[in-house]
């Protein structure tokens, strides 16, 4: 393992037990009865934890879409040409694309990140590159990847996201883009889950009952073909992942080392949820789920991580659309914290006589 990633998840500690007391404590004396705020009041409660506030501040925000693409695409497992990839690349830079509108409606920037894009981009444009390579192998016929690019691809994230943090950062999403992405996803999760390929592939962008079969089977074949270990992270992303993936995977890492909270997108971003928990379980405590996909593998990944989405609205997009919702419940349950009366403040009595 590099010096980077070995001292990043090194830094990952302990949530702030004293200071999840003392939000807790600040819960039960706001103007509303005990618990009467439900999820709100605990997400507020873990962001104290994160970061080491009794009173946790959420205004700076950021979606980090990685893009990358797949060499898998050549077994023709989904609808859309690889060309896809670098066009809607251009079209997050111009502002064009679901996580720019909502981004722009959360108060968050979108950083996007080049991990592995198979086509051209232009040189002036506003992507940050961390290009691993021209895309990966196809996982249907060897490994994606060298064990090499699988770390060059996680340090790549951890870079983005302190850079980021250097800036100025209070909470992060994952986002993804990439043609062909869902099936390493799916891969991973089977590896990871030990569930069955069937039970974690969905259709991706739209399959047809036979297309799902046949999508199915590639995977199948990628993880007889690799055998990768599911027990070492960095050996299921080289056989089986994406750049992409691995980017997500160093940026939760690279935020949990930092004290900054995670929202996780969705499936893909899942996918590297789960190589960034193989590596340094303790991760995991720095992550908030954004939606439940409608892919069927991604509530077995919520499962595999014990996180509950903090919404479910059918999304099946990527981008980091997922995760910004939760940015804005995450940001409402740390203002409503912060800026509620407590009983005393506005006196109201605390309880009945």
């Amino acid at each position: 393992m590099s010096q980077l990633l070995a001292k990043t998840i090194a830094a990952i500690k302990p949530l702030d037990k004293t200071a999840m007391e003392k939000a807790a404590t600040r819960q039960d004396i706001l103007t509303k009865p005990q618990g009467a705020l439900g999820r709100l009041e605990e997400i507020s409660i873990r962001l104290a934890g994160i970061q080491g506030k009794a009173i946790p501040v959420i205004k700076t925000k950021a979606v980090i879409t990685m893009a990358g693409d797949h060499g898998v695409v050549a077994e023709k497992v989904g609808n859309y040409p690889q060309e896809v990839t670098p066009q809607m690349v251009l079209n997050f830079v111009r502002g064009g694309a679901a996580i720019n509108v909502i981004a722009r409606q959360i108060g968050a920037r979108v950083v996007v990140v080049n991990m592995g894009v198979a086509g051209d981009l232009p040189a002036d444009i506003r992507v940050v590159d961390k290009r691993v390579a021209r895309g990966t192998g196809n996982i249907a016929r060897g490994p994606a990847m060298t064990e090499a690019q699988a770390i060059q691809s996680i340090e790549a994230g951890i870079e983005v996201v302190n850079a980021e943090i250097d800036k100025g950062l209070d909470i992060v999403g994952t986002g993804d883009m990439g043609i062909g992405n869902t099936t390493p996803s799916a891969a991973i999760c089977a590896v990871m889950s030990g569930q069955s390929v069937d039970k974690v592939t969905g259709r991706g962008t739209g399959l047809s009952d036979e297309q799902l079969q046949h999508k199915i089977k590639v995977i199948e074949k990628a993880i007889a073909v690799n055998k990768p270990d599911a027990k070492n992270g960095i050996d299921v992303l080289s056989k089986i992942g994406g750049f992409e993936i691995g980017g997500i995977a160093g940026v939760i890492l690279g935020a949990a080392a930092r004290g900054v909270p995670v929202v996780v997108d969705g499936f893909i971003s899942g996918a590297g949820a789960l190589i960034a928990e193989a590596l340094a379980p303790q991760a995991r405590e720095y992550m908030f789920l954004g939606h439940l996909s409608v892919e069927p593998g991604h509530r077995i990944m919520a499962d595999k991580l014990g996180l509950k989405p903090i919404v479910t609205l059918d999304l099946r997009l990527g981008e980091g659309t997922g995760a910004a919702f939760g940015i804005f419940i995450a940001e409402t349950s740390a203002r409503i914290l912060a800026e509620m009366a407590t009983f005393g403040e506005a006196g109201v009595s605390e309880k009945a006589e």
